[in-house]
């Protein structure tokens, strides 16, 4: 039996069209059902539901064979002992440093001057801030990060921003990127061993359809059709 790590909202949202395009359907709807554990329609295989930064722990430990995870968690966890085949390409978003309008981030940084940051990322923001040399206290939050500069808890935040939309409707804005994030596919690495013909039958599944031409969408892949008959 192989498990499956996944976590409820956008990566198990843009993870299931990929499953079900390498031939993997779910038994039961995850978003109606309270089940944690789900069959799919290869027996050999099951999805568990655990929460986002848990994923990596359960893969590493063994809980899960292999598993979706974003980059971002992968990198406060560590991921010692896991292989990381796959950039999935989903759930894409960066990560970046945001403050007030009022606040000169840019002179702070470059006159040397001590910045106190708010994040839930905080090996993230410690080593951008360590590489750019720049000096920072940083104060662990775990939601609400845009709170923390109205409130003068924080000179800034280091967060996840996709839309940028949440940061406008606070008045914040986004002052630098640090990196850009998408969901990893990532496995154990004993499992790679014990299971090694499933799982890489999997990875190599999920692959094809990262690199398949009808992964594009409909309008493109007609034109891509057009143009291959009139050369013919």
């Amino acid at each position: 039996m192989i498990t499956f790590a996944l976590s409820k909202g956008r990566i198990l949202d843009e993870t299931l069209p990929l499953l079900a395009a390498a031939g993997v359907e779910l038994a039961d709807d995850p978003e109606a059902s309270r089940k944690l554990i789900i069959a799919t329609s290869r027996p050999d295989l099951r999805i568990v539901l655990v929460r986002a930064s848990d994923v990596p722990t359960y893969v590493q430990h063994g809980g899960a064979d292999l598993g979706v995870v974003g980059l971002d968690t992968l990198l406060e966890h560590g991921g010692e002992g896991l292989y990381r085949p796959l950039d999935l390409g989903i759930a894409t978003c960066r990560m970046s440093v945001a403050a007030r309008a009022d606040f000169d981030y840019a002179n702070a940084v470059r006159q040397g001057s001590r910045i106190r940051v708010a994040t839930k990322f905080t090996k993230i923001a410690r080593d951008h801030f360590a590489d750019k040399g720049v000096h920072v206290d940083l104060i662990k939050l775990y939601g609400s990060m845009e709170l923390a500069p109205l409130t003068g808890l924080a000179d800034a935040i280091v967060d996840l921003v996709a839309s940028g939309n949440t940061l406008r409707a606070n008045a914040l804005v986004e002052v630098e990127a640090i990196m850009d994030i998408s969901a990893r596919l990532v496995v154990n690495k004993a499992s790679l061993k014990l299971k090694r013909a499933p799982i890489r039958a999997l990875v190599e599944a999920l692959a094809a359809q990262l690199a398949a031409p009808a992964s594009m969408d409909p309008a493109a892949a007609t034109a891509s059709t057009d143009a291959a008959a009139a050369r013919s």
